[in-house]
């Protein structure tokens, strides 16, 4: 697909002559504000360009998924491997898909024209990259629905009683501390119940927002009022794009900084309740469970985690860097946003595990017996946390804003990367009609995604997580290491890098090629076959998938692996000469492979060398590349 955007000798040498000349002219001048590719488009300041990438890293995850699985794979025991699978997998990689966007200048798609034998794994990125999407806005949704819900007092979660009769006074103060019915039951005689333990918050998401049906065969109705929550996100989401990254460059000022403010005020909160010591000691204390480390489990988790995160795999990351001006410090951006992206999700633990000790003292049990609803953490534990804070109405906005500003940021993102790719495909096109494409995209992925706000809608959440958001990316970011240091070449790779950043010396590349050739990949390897030979069916609480629908599960994430193959076997047919002529040919850079090549690389990417077909010989190509 990459090697077709561009035909004609003519419109390369155009568009390499324009892009190159801007580059000459500004390269003197790392302060101008221009855009220095007058075809694509640059970020207007490089405050706007890190505030997009960290705001698209830290999101929705850091709150309701990180905690989760730190929660759910021995607390405190977690950091371990998740610190470990941070410097083999989530660093090299997020700089790696960095350099790729910033060298060529073109979207997760179009950059495998380095390789075009592997440009499907570009493709499996993007259609992962919709799918997660899909997704990600019914959070959205969720978010929306609780931010509306805020603005009542009491809290509508404070008064949720299914088959409770209760009329006395202490019911309502028993409510706002999120007490059980049972246990509330147990020191107030004058109420009655039916054997209920679950929580006033719990109700509330199951009985009220989800409207909740009893599997994922009973799809039941839209619930309308998400329906109408995620059709809101999409309009949000479609007006900041409207302008492409210059106009969402200019949102995320508040989007990404505004969340740190909400955050902070709720974990001094949370310390000051009583059992936030045991909660804080469960998360990074004596109470963690370190033979949780044995599991395959944990380290997929903290594997697919790093790649949630960090976008690392969907095309997110080459997308937005695709954006920088050729000589960006791509080091320090790497650096600084894993750094951040981590710090933030270790920092809302904090939050998030005071709020669960306290709630585990309230109830009288441990910890580990608070909440099991992955997806429910950040609607139920919150909820009930905010309820406890005074004008809580006030705090409860707060924080469900924060939450939908966090989840913008990362949706910013994935719709974005879905326009670059459309424009990059269609570049005559769509180059004047950007507004429009944002609409029309908006509007297909909330079609998409209303299946996922009927009654059976959290069902098809959880198993999108689990197949699409687990072990796909983790065969993406196999494939992307092995397709650039074993097929294109790591030399080469490096030579490109240091075009951008300058030379560098022995020492400085020593960790990069430690991890890129060897450690990255084999680590990635390892966890992708153990985590699908050890895999367990996903469930939502104590709700079990129908085989059916783990089928479909499967599917879902064997349509993404099988565009990479698909792809390939497609380009093999499509060429012409012998079979080893062909391999050989695809596993060149094809003719569009990033338009500054002319200017900075010579007579190595010549034109003439793409017109007459000839393969230069001083990189490998099709064969392991050594570390000298």
């Amino acid at each position: 697909m990459g090697e077709k955007i561009i035909h004609s000798s003519g419109d390369i040498v155009l568009r390499n002559q324009a892009i190159a000349d801007q580059d000459i002219s500004g390269s003197d001048d790392s302060e101008r504000e221009e855009d220095e590719n007058t075809v694509r488009g640059n970020w207007t300041n490089k405050r706007e360009y890190l505030l997009s990438m960290i705001g698209m890293a830290v999101g929705l995850g850091n709150i309701w998924r990180f905690p989760y699985l730190a929660y759910k794979n021995g607390g405190g025991a977690f950091l371990i491997p998740y610190f470990i699978m941070l410097i083999c997998l989530g660093v090299p990689l997020y700089f790696l898909e960095t350099a790729l966007g910033q060298f060529c200048s073109q979207g997760p798609i179009n950059t495998w024209s380095a390789v075009p034998l592997l440009q499907g794994v570009g493709m499996a990125g993007l259609i992962g990259n919709v799918m997660v999407s899909i997704y990600y806005g019914v959070i959205l949704s969720y978010t929306l629905y609780y931010l509306f819900a805020s603005f009542q007092y009491p809290l509508p979660w404070t008064n949720v009683l299914d088959g409770v009769n209760c009329t006395s006074p202490q019911h309502v103060a028993v409510n706002v501390t999120s007490m059980s019915v049972s246990n509330w039951t147990r020191e107030n005689r004058s109420c009655t119940t039916s054997n209920i333990t679950t929580s006033l918050t719990e109700q509330y998401w199951d009985q009220v927002v989800l409207q909740r049906s009893s599997g994922l065969g009973e799809t039941g109705s839209i619930v309308w009022q998400l329906a109408l929550c995620l059709l809101l996100s999409s309009i949000i989401i479609a007006a900041v794009l409207l302008k492409g990254i210059k106009s969402s460059g200019k949102v995320v000022y508040f989007t990404a900084t505004f969340p740190y403010v909400v955050l902070t005020i709720l974990l001094i909160r949370g310390l000051t309740l009583e059992g936030a010591k045991d909660g804080i000691d469960f998360y990074i204390g004596s109470k963690s469970n370190l033979t949780k480390l044995a599991e395959i489990e944990v380290w997929r988790d903290a594997a697919t985690q790093i790649f949630y995160s960090l976008s690392v795999g969907f095309g997110g990351v080459t997308a937005l860097s695709s954006y920088n001006k050729f000589q960006n410090n791509l080091v320090v951006d790497t650096f600084l946003i894993c750094i951040i992206n981590c710090a933030t999700s270790i920092f809302a633990g904090f939050a998030i595990f005071s709020i669960l000790g306290y709630m585990a003292h309230i109830y009288g049990i441990p910890i580990e017996e608070v909440t099991k609803e992955g997806f429910g953490l950040a609607f139920i534990v919150y909820p009930a946390a905010l309820a406890n804070l005074p004008i809580s109405p006030l705090w409860s906005i707060l924080f469900f804003l924060m939450l939908f500003t966090l989840g913008l940021d990362s949706q910013f993102a994935g719709m974005e990367l879905i326009t670059t790719c459309l424009h990059d495909a269609f570049p005559k096109y769509i180059e004047k009609k950007r507004a429009l494409i944002a609409i029309v995209t908006c509007a297909f992925m909330f079609l998409l995604g209303l299946p996922c706000v009927t009654q059976a809608g959290i069902y098809w959440v959880t198993l999108i997580d689990h197949f699409v958001a687990g072990w796909v990316v983790l065969v993406i970011g196999f494939l992307e290491v092995f397709g650039i240091f074993y097929i294109y070449g790591g030399r080469r790779f490096i030579t490109d890098i240091e075009m951008m950043i300058g030379t560098k010396s022995v020492w400085f590349w020593l960790y990069w090629r430690l991890c890129w050739y060897f450690v990255t990949p084999f680590v990635t390897l390892i966890i992708l076959v153990l985590s699908l030979a050890m895999s367990i069916p996903p469930t939502y609480g104590t709700v079990e998938y129908p085989a059916w629908g783990l089928d479909l599960g499967w599917c879902m994430a064997v349509f993404c692996i099988v565009l990479i193959p698909a792809t390939a076997l497609y380009k093999l047919a499509g060429a012409q000469g012998s079979f080893r002529k062909r391999l050989r040919l695809l596993c060149s850079p094809s003719e569009d492979w990033h338009p500054y090549l002319d200017v900075h690389r010579g007579e190595r990417y010549s034109q003439e060398r793409f017109h007459t077909g000839n393969v230069v010989d001083d990189e490998p190509s099709c064969r392991t590349c050594c570390l000298s």
